[in-house]
């Protein structure tokens, strides 16, 4: 008789992981509470706000990443050894040995696009999967022994995950995602998971000035490299060094902002440790890539004003970096909703970062009003309830010269779908000033 399993939630990843199972022979019911879902006549379903009962019935039960595991076990507490993930069943089944697993509270991305950017200038196959949007389960059949994986991976993946990649590497770790994790203890435990299978044959890589990524890093047997210090790569005055070689000035790196020296060399310290020490290879991806989609990314520079989409900022953290990334005046449109992070610190740099005006935006807006007004600022306003609202606010506060920040230090949820969404918007409204 056929297994049966039940994939609770049907967004990208869940889409993904069904068809792995039904082509596994499975019998799949889909367990969402959207219950407008088209679902393939070939799955079952089990939608609304039902999606949960019973699954005790399955033999296996595949957590989508955005599925916290205790709502699982909230209403079916004897299945915690039949719940998966894809990231999971993917380590599982990798055909290769030669997995990276980047994690950290922000910087995944940009770091993991580096790695598999320096492993292909080297002339290597890898693959890039996870967070970053593609399930790894639809390139599983693909993968061949001698190539290379690297997934960038959130604490909701790593949450309860049993296997770890031959290389780990944790990036800055700071409080985030409060409103899902119970508390800081369970965020960093999560992202602990990276590193708790890893063995003496394996690298833990980490940033070697953020002491909760040294802990984190430190959860498993495996052989421990820092980051921004030797013995990996290093700021050295004005140059990017490693194992004493040189690989290119700061002033040459693309990227935008000192933070993401970090992400650069938390990149190049990886592909040293998996054995790619190819330097006009490494070089000619660090003189020439840019950044990530809402990663402080250039829109338009309109009227002397330069906008920028930093959409992906969402902690008060990554907002800080990006207001010190720029020593122009700034705008700086904050706010959206609230991940349970406080606005202290921020308000402290908003207060002394060069920003004219702060815009501010969503429920968020009057707690942010407060601590800028603790810090002895006072030059803000609301934005409006849309973005072109937003936007246009902006545009009349902005001076030639000045640069226009979108980086909300918030989630985007109340006004936005996502921080994909809040940022096309962004550069809808920017791109239709006339």
């Amino acid at each position: 008789m056929a297994q049966q399993v039940a994939i609770v939630g049907y967004a990208t990843e869940g889409i993904v992981s069904a068809d792995y199972y039904y082509k596994q022979g499975f019998v799949v019911t889909i367990c969402d509470q959207n219950e407008a879902l088209k679902i393939p006549e070939d799955y079952s379903a089990q939608l609304g706000a039902s999606y949960l009962d019973d699954l005790n019935r399955f033999d296996i039960i595949v957590r989508s990443a955005g599925i916290p595991p205790h709502v699982i076990l909230e209403k079916n507490p004897s299945v915690a050894a039949k719940i998966t993930t894809a990231t999971n069943e993917f380590l599982r089944i990798c055909p290769t040995a030669n997995t990276i697993g980047i994690t950290g509270t922000k910087g995944k991305g940009t770091t993991s696009t580096l790695v598999a950017r320096m492993f292909e200038a080297a002339g290597k196959t890898i693959y890039l999967g996870g967070n970053i949007g593609r399930s790894p389960l639809e390139f599983y059949d693909s993968v061949q022994p001698d190539d290379w994986v690297v997934l960038e991976l959130s604490s909701f993946q790593l949450i309860d995950l049993h296997y770890s990649p031959h290389i780990g590497a944790c990036l800055m770790v700071v409080p985030e995602h409060l409103n899902w994790h119970a508390d800081m203890a369970e965020y960093i435990a999560a992202k602990s998971q990276l590193f708790e299978c890893q063995t003496s044959n394996d690298i833990a890589v980490y940033y070697a000035e953020n002491e909760t990524s040294r802990e984190i890093a430190a959860r498993g047997a495996a052989r421990k490299v820092p980051y921004f210090q030797s013995p990996g790569a290093w700021i050295n005055g004005n140059m990017l060094t490693i194992d004493g070689q040189e690989i290119c000035t700061t002033e040459e790196i693309k990227l935008l902002g000192a933070h993401n020296w970090q992400n650069v060399c938390a990149a190049v310290t990886v592909v040293w440790q998996a054995g790619v020490h190819d330097i006009p290879a490494i070089h000619s991806v660090l003189t020439s890539f840019g950044g990530l989609e809402h990663r402080l990314e250039l829109v338009r520079e309109f009227e002397s004003v330069s906008y920028y989409d930093d959409s992906f900022g969402t902690t008060p953290e990554t907002a800080i970096v990006a207001l010190q990334a720029f020593a122009e005046p700034k705008v700086a449109i904050l706010g959206g909703s609230d991940k349970g992070a406080t606005y202290d610190e921020l308000a402290r740099v908003v207060a002394g970062a060069n920003v004219r005006h702060a815009i501010l935006i969503g429920d968020q807006a009057s707690r942010i009003q407060q601590a800028l007004e603790a810090a002895g600022y006072h030059t803000f306003s609301q934005g409006g309830q849309t973005m072109p609202e937003i936007v246009s606010a902006a545009r009349a506060t902005a001076q030639h010269g000045d640069v226009v920040l979108l980086s909300p230090a918030c989630a985007s949820f109340g006004m936005f779908t996502d921080y994909k969404d809040r940022g096309n918007q962004f550069k809808q409204a920017v791109q239709a000033l006339v």
